[in-house]
């Protein structure tokens, strides 16, 4: 019976993946939702004790903190882009060392060490430096203490953070043999289900623990986030025995070494002659891709002229390829970084009253965002890509990825509009009820006038975040998929650099000489708004640049999933 067992495992076995023990797996016992639901679940606590931080953190540097209302914001935009950017660090060392499982508890446990921390920092006792009264920042400095374990703990999130997020993603596809036809289907629902649950960690986290944040203890606040990781890692060692491994070839050289060796040959060729090498320009890219052909002194595998095969080659002109979109997508991310920003800061100075006595804080209206995300992404998965698939029948996710990132692009760039609008609003009320002078008064305009601008955001994140995650894993060498996801990531990164710089330098040449300058701590005085018709125009070129690039794109693997 054993033996028959034993039989019907590598019959039914998956190629490329082992168990936790290094034995092959069988499709029927391994893999699939089952596991893909517990890495999953380990997303939705990622996520929530994530946002449990970002979403209210402009709140709390503005307040406790005591910092000025640009300060916090391109404090904000920093650590947001560090967090986002060292993903390409944790990918490296999963892929090249230490693999995805070991990455995940590993990156699992720092998470829970750097919240503990941040908890701790907000247990130290301080002075009062901000008046919740009149909504203003008094003159006095927290102990330095505070501020600097405050930070320390806040940039070890950002470290955690690095190794949990392309990890956990990579891990939970390839649960997925793409080999197969049914499992290769589910892989590309997977990344659509993979957000519904992001989503709902993030809508709980904002509209809860902004909520404790707000009106009961920032340390119960940064506290409840800690326990949520304790949590998703015991979830995540529970499917342990579950899960399948990729297969690594120790004998062989690595991604990143096999890559490194074509840039290198390249360069070596040019420097002995540069009319030796042939670079091959699609006629329809914008990027060269360079196929390092060299002339009839040039052999496959010759140590002295290209020690690297024409796979290894290939490899290196799809990771090329991805460039120009990962540039153009940036821009992208410097708008999305707005949301836990600015368009919480204007929430603040309007009306928030749901009931007699009662406010909302105005960190949760970014739950808005991934409502839309919760309603929208199951209408996407059910009925958008069977209907779209009926048409295109080649494609089996209905549209191709690009195609996807390229409409919720469209819809960020609409989002600027809208929101530089209601910003015109929002200043013209404060105007006429005479309140341009008293931040500590509350503009009679609803909060709500800034849903459609959270809408819209949300519409954009239903085709271009899940698109683009689904895109860089797809369209990396397979033993790169980590790095596919940590350059999806440092998207956000980058764009949250690109948003502080941009207010660094406005704020630094708007203001000064008695001017206020666009983000003066009265955004009753402030021009948020022609900073949204700026980043409009920013997108707008990005957005002509992607199609550009997008339309020249050609994928390096069949289905154009």
């Amino acid at each position: 019976m054993a033996e028959e067992a034993e039989t019907l495992t590598l019959v039914n076995a998956v190629d490329g993946t082992v168990d936790y023990k290094a034995h092959k797996v069988s499709r029927s016992t391994s893999g699939g939702w089952t596991s893909a639901a517990f890495i999953i679940g380990v997303e939705v606590a990622e996520r929530f004790a994530y946002y449990g931080i970002s979403s209210n953190l402009v709140m709390y540097l503005t307040g406790p903190l005591g910092q000025s209302t640009a300060a916090a914001a391109a404090n904000v935009n920093a650590w947001g882009g560090t967090a986002a950017l060292m993903p390409l660090l944790g990918a490296f060392m999963a892929d090249s060392f230490i693999g995805r499982y070991r990455t995940i508890v590993l990156a699992s446990l720092l998470y829970i060490l750097a919240l503990g921390l941040l908890t701790l920092s907000a247990t130290l006792p301080s002075q009062s430096c901000f008046d919740s009264e009149n909504n203003n920042i008094s003159a006095c400095s927290p102990p330095q203490l505070q501020v600097i374990l405050f930070f320390f703990a806040l940039y070890l999130v950002a470290v955690a953070v690095g190794g949990h997020k392309p990890c956990t993603q990579a891990f939970g596809a390839d649960q997925f043999d793409g080999e197969d036809p049914e499992e290769c289907k589910a892989k590309s629902s997977f990344f659509n289900w993979w957000y519904f649950g992001a989503s709902a960690g993030v809508t709980v986290a904002v509209i809860l623990v902004s909520y404790i944040q707000d009106n009961l203890s920032w340390a119960l606040g940064f506290g409840i986030p800690c326990i949520a990781m304790v949590i998703a890692l015991g979830v995540f060692m529970l499917g342990s025995t579950t899960y399948r491994h990729s297969i690594v070839d120790k004998d062989e050289k690595g991604p990143f070494q096999r890559i490194g060796s074509v840039f290198v040959a390249a360069f070596r060729n040019w420097r002995r002659s540069p009319s030796s090498v042939v670079i091959d320009v699609e006629a329809r890219g914008f990027l060269p891709h360079p196929t390092l052909i060299t002339p009839t002194n040039w052999k496959e595998g010759d140590a002295d002229d290209c020690a690297c095969s024409i796979a290894d080659v290939e490899e290196a002109k799809a990771v090329l390829r991805l460039v120009p979109i990962w540039v153009t997508c940036c821009i992208y991310g410097m708008v999305f970084a707005q949301s836990s920003t600015f368009f919480t800061k204007q929430g603040a100075t309007m009306d928030r009253a749901i009931v007699s006595g009662s406010k909302i804080p105005a960190a949760s209206l970014q739950c808005f965002i991934y409502l839309t995300l919760i309603i929208l992404l199951p209408i996407y998965d059910c009925i958008f890509i069977p209907t779209t698939r009926a048409f295109t029948r080649t494609v089996p996710s209905g549209i191709t990825m690009l195609q996807r990132i390229g409409v919720g692009f469209f819809f960020h760039v609409l989002s600027m509009v809208v929101a530089a609008l209601v910003e015109i609003k929002r200043l013209k009320t404060a105007e006429e009820y005479g309140l341009v002078d008293r931040p500590d008064v509350m503009i009679p305009m609803g909060v709500w006038w800034l849903l459609p601008q959270y809408f819209l955001f949300g519409l954009a994140d239903v085709f271009t975040l899940v698109g683009m995650q689904e895109f860089f894993y797809d369209q990396v060498p397979t033993e790169l998929r980590s790095i596919g996801l940590a350059l999806y990531f440092s998207v956000f990164g980058i764009g949250n650099f690109l948003s502080s710089f941009f207010i660094s330098v406005i704020e630094k040449t708007t203001g000064g000489e008695g001017r206020d300058s666009w983000f003066p701590n009265n955004l009753n005085k402030a021009h948020l708004d022609w900073f949204y018709w700026l980043l409009f125009g920013l997108s707008t070129i990005g957005f002509a640049f992607y199609l550009h690039f997008a339309n020249s794109y050609v994928y390096n693997r069949r289905g154009k999933t």
